[in-house]
């Protein structure tokens, strides 16, 4: 008798699953709800099962923040919670996690809170959850998952990267921060080019000390409105850092391939950009709004497409100032175009073993004229490239 209680608590949770997880709908939620509310002894069993589909994610290629962004985005924010609390419980398994994964456990929602309004709602958004998670797609891996060979976990930083990216990370938040369109382009170029100068040095140090660095990805959600703007945007500072981006806009992401210190400046200048340039359409859309415009959706789209454009010329721009300096100096010397030519090859290669079937989609075009012209000239306010006016390094 004494294993006839987990052995019931088992099947009642195997019913419910067989209900709800295999079968598209409500109906089948709706079953396997009625199941799991009238067992409450299952809950132990039920959130021991989340965390193994959890696990299974890790092993699909999902990190952390992707799981989140997408249960976010195909179910609610409760499931978010939901989601986050399984993660916060499975990763408890491991001594040590890879480098990305700090980063993301930190910024997780909060889990719901403990008082549930009724048991049949919780189970359906567990079950929600638990059919999610289990349909998970195999995406590509980013990086080692949890439990790796303890060598695969570690990657010591460049030298001097630390204070660096703390450098960089304060220029453009003070960028953001500020009501002064001069400013903001003085401290997000001088930014760009700290990214840029870092690149090159760390560049060199490797060709130097044949540090045997190869290139590696990281995942930046890319999320609607105005998804393929913002997709555009950060395939141009992708680009501008020696990167390269692949969209899937199906899952809501782009995966970009580069050397770290790369990966690094594209995530914290493509979520400065964005900051700004959201900041910059919603003061253009007021004016619009206060002349009696109400087509605000195409001024919108149309005001991103234009800034992503206008701004990918102007980091490619700024990219080449920066190496042809670099190259000038007497320090690096011939040695610099090289060196670089080899890691751009390194790259690209590695982008095309990861994506072997890539696509190239024409997008459409802008269509509403004020939108695009004031989006160019919030990207020229942000510009990238040269000494920027009153600040020094």
């Amino acid at each position: 008798m004494a294993g006839a209680y987990p052995e019931r608590m088992e099947s009642v949770i195997d019913q419910a699953f067989a209900a709800a997880l295999y079968t598209e709908g409500d109906a089948g939620l709706d079953a396997g709800a009625s199941l799991l509310a009238a067992a409450p002894e299952a809950d132990a069993e039920l959130a021991r099962r989340g965390e193994e589909f959890v696990r299974r994610a890790w092993e699909r290629g999902w990190l952390p923040a992707d799981v989140v962004r997408l249960v976010r985005r195909d179910l609610d924010e409760h499931a978010a919670g939901l989601a986050a609390g399984l993660i916060a419980s499975e990763v408890r398994r491991y001594e040590e996690l890879p480098p990305r994964w700090r980063p993301q456990l930190d910024e997780l929602p909060p889990p719901p809170p403990p008082g549930r309004p009724d048991r049949f709602s919780y189970a359906s958004a567990l079950l929600a959850l638990h059919r999610l998670l289990l349909n998970l797609p195999v995406i590509e891996p980013v990086g080692p998952p949890p439990g790796a060979a303890r060598e695969a976990l570690h990657r010591p930083p460049a030298a001097g990267e630390p204070r660096m990216l703390t450098r960089i990370r304060a220029l453009l938040a003070k960028a953001e921060a500020t009501g002064y369109p001069e400013e903001a382009e003085a401290l997000t170029t001088k930014a760009q080019e700290l990214m840029a100068r870092h690149s090159i040095d760390e560049a060199l140090l490797a060709a130097r000390t044949r540090g045997g660095r190869t290139p590696g990805a990281c995942r930046i959600g890319v999320d609607a409105p105005y998804e393929t703007a913002k997709a555009i945007l950060l395939d141009a500072v992708a680009s501008a850092n020696r990167c390269r981006a692949v969209w899937n806009s199906d899952l809501g992401f782009t995966t970009v391939v580069g050397f770290e210190a790369d990966l690094e400046a594209v995530e914290l200048l493509h979520t400065s950009l964005l900051v700004q340039g959201t900041a910059a359409m919603t003061g253009a859309e007021a004016g619009q709004r206060a002349g009696g415009r109400k087509r605000t959706k195409t001024f919108r789209q149309s005001f991103l497409m234009a800034y992503a454009q206008r701004l990918g010329s102007r980091l490619a721009d700024g990219t080449a100032r920066a190496t042809a300096e670099a190259e000038g100096d007497t320090a690096a010397g011939t040695a610099l175009l090289p060196v670089l030519a080899a890691r751009d090859l390194a790259v690209t290669e590695t982008a095309d073993q990861m994506f072997p079937r890539t696509t190239t989609t024409r997008v459409r075009g802008a269509t509403d004229l004020d939108g695009w012209t004031h989006g160019t000239a919030a990207a020229d306010r942000a510009r990238m490239g040269g000494e920027a006016p009153g600040i020094r390094g």
